[in-house]
Parts: structure tokens; sequence; C-alpha cells
């Protein structure tokens, strides 16, 4: 079979690797559609990101939708060219934060395509995938590019779930990658009464609008817009922090009302954070990293119409094509979500 393997920044080769047989409660999967994602990108722009190095070739891709071909031993409930939409969180389900119910932190995760461990994560860009049973969520109804989207809403609606109400809440989302489109998406879905987003780029701004912001501010053409959300101490009650620059961050939580609600989504690496203001306005600096029970439910809601991601996709190439997907990806003038189509 194919893969995507990158070998270094800017070295991005499809190779042949071995095809895998399934086991006791596993798929065999043939691809369908591959997202190229933020993380995907910092390995083929920059060999990794923060202390992460790549230290040998990695296969890339976690946002992957597939085709059952056949199952192994135990497993039950699917058939043949069922689509489903494959979850890259293979927590270890023993470990003592698994046990607690932070499958998301466990100590021995498998998640697709990461050179956070050594030997790396080989991720899932290849014809061919051997996946476990509960990794796999059934997504008929959906096309493989919705199927594929499932990874990147979870982050949201995990990041969702840890600002608590939203209901009736006034939410700023800075960095309008798909990320942040999303997390759009998944704090109106969860009651948000009014949303603005910031950005750097106007075609990712326009499509801010598209999918429900009610505002919009281009911090590249008026730099200053924002703060006139900082008078009597903010106006804001949630910042949806999905940029990673400190900048934005700092400007966020001016505009944040007392008792306001930060969620860091954006892995820029450290940065520097005015802990005074934190501190004055009794803020919440919230982490949110991954997902796990949340994956199940993002499928759900875009079969039922509850979320549209269909917008977001605005490439779609080749395996052949596949380095043109990271370049279509890098440029935020043009492309929102690249995918690949395997299948």
């Amino acid at each position: 079979m194919r893969a995507i393997v990158i070998h270094a920044a800017k070295d991005l080769r499809v190779e042949e690797r071995p095809e895998e047989t399934p086991g006791e409660g596993q798929l065999r999967l043939r691809l369908a559609t591959g997202g190229v994602c933020g993380s995907d990108l910092h390995y083929y722009n920059h060999g990794g990101f923060g202390t992460v190095r790549l230290r040998e070739p990695m296969i890339l891709g976690h946002e992957v939708s597939a085709y059952v071909e056949s199952v192994g031993p135990g497993v039950t409930g699917y058939t043949e060219g069922q689509l489903v939409a494959v979850s890259p969180s293979r927590p270890c389900r023993a470990c003592k934060y698994c046990l607690e119910g932070l499958p998301n932190q466990c100590l021995n995760m498998r998640f697709y395509g990461s050179a956070m461990p050594f030997p790396h994560i080989q991720g899932a860009f290849r014809e061919v995938l051997v996946a476990d049973q509960f990794q796999c969520v059934d997504a008929t109804g959906l096309t493989p590019g919705e199927a594929a989207m499932a990874e990147p809403l979870a982050v949201t609606l995990h990041a969702t779930r840890r600002a608590g109400d939203m209901l009736g809440k006034r939410v700023l989302v800075t960095g309008c990658g798909p990320i942040g489109i999303l997390s759009i998406l998944a704090a109106r879905r969860s009651g948000a009464q009014e949303i603005v987003a910031t950005d750097l780029s106007g075609f990712t701004l326009a499509l801010a609008r598209k999918v429900g912001a009610d505002r919009t501010i281009n911090m590249a053409s008026e730099p200053d817009a924002l703060a006139a959300y900082n008078a009597d101490k903010g106006y804001f009650d949630v910042l949806y922090e999905c940029s990673g620059a400190a900048p934005a961050l700092a400007g966020g939580i001016a505009a944040l009302r007392p008792r306001g609600i930060i969620l860091q989504l954006g892995l820029g690496g450290d940065m520097s954070v005015p802990m005074m203001a934190i501190t004055a306005k009794e803020l919440d600096l919230r982490g949110s990293f991954r997902f796990h029970p949340e994956f199940a439910v993002g499928v759900s809601l875009m079969q039922k119409g509850l979320i549209d991601v269909k917008p977001l996709i605005t490439h779609t190439v080749g395996l052949d094509k596949a380095e043109e997907a990271f370049l279509l990806a890098s440029d935020r003038s043009q492309a929102m979500k690249a995918q690949i189509a395997f299948s």
C-alpha cells in the first residue's frame, strides 16, 4: 500500500509500506479521505513544533474516514463497504488517567501521526488501515469529507465542554483557521448569544461570517478594533484562543469581563501570559487538549444536520498530489481545509 511519509521539513514522500492484518477486535479499512491538520503542517513546514521534533520517518495524518473491507475476530456491527469516521485517539484504557475518566491525558496514548514519543506513532495517511473497533464510528449519511472532519470538530466540542454553560454567553474567537471556525459552530450550537471572531486574513474571516459569527475583525487592517470591548473591565464571557499567538491571547484577555473563561486551543509553543490581568479579573485559564468521547458526538451532530462542516472543505486532491494538499493548507489566503482523496 501507499502511505504519506514525512522524513524532514519539506521532505514529504508517497512510499510503499506493508499492509497489516486485523486481529482480535480490529477492522481492515480502505481509506477514503484524509484532512491535513495544523500539526501535519508543523511537521511538513518545520519538522515539528515546540520541543517535539521528527527523529525518524513518520506516516502523517489523523483526520480520516474509511470504508470497511473486513473485520477481525470478535467484531460485530460492521458491514463491508460501510463508511466510518476513524478516531485517532487510542488511549490504553489502563493507566491512572484512563481509569480516572481522562483518556485524553492517557500516559500511553497512541495518537496517529505523533512524534511526541519515540519510536513515533505512525499516522493514518495510508491506503489500508487496521483500526480497533472502538475507534470506528458509523458515518452513514455523511460524505467521506464530512466524516474526516469529525476529528477537528471533536477538538472544539471538547473545548466547549471545558467552558461549561454556554447559553446566552458572549464569545470571542481569536484565530480563524479550521479550529477557530469549528469553535464558532460549536459555541453557537451550545447556545452562545454573540460571537466575535478575529484573524489576519480576509478569506478566513469571510468564512467565519458565513458559518455564523456576528462580527469579524481583521487585526491586520483594524489593529485597534478589539479595544472597544475593553471598557468597564471587558465584555466577553468566553475566549476561544485558537491562534497560539501571544498578542491574540493578550488582546483577548483584555476584552474578557471579570470571571471570564479562557479556552487555550492554539498550540504555538510557550508564550508570555498577562498573569496580572488574569489575577485581577479572576479569569479562568483552561487548557484544552485533544478529546475522546466527543468524537462520536461530533459524528452524530453532523448526521442530524445540527452542525454543517461542508463550507470548511475548500480543496480536495488525489493521493498522487499529496504535497499539493500541504501547500494549499499552508495558504490561509485561499484554503481552509485541504483534504486528500485516497479512494
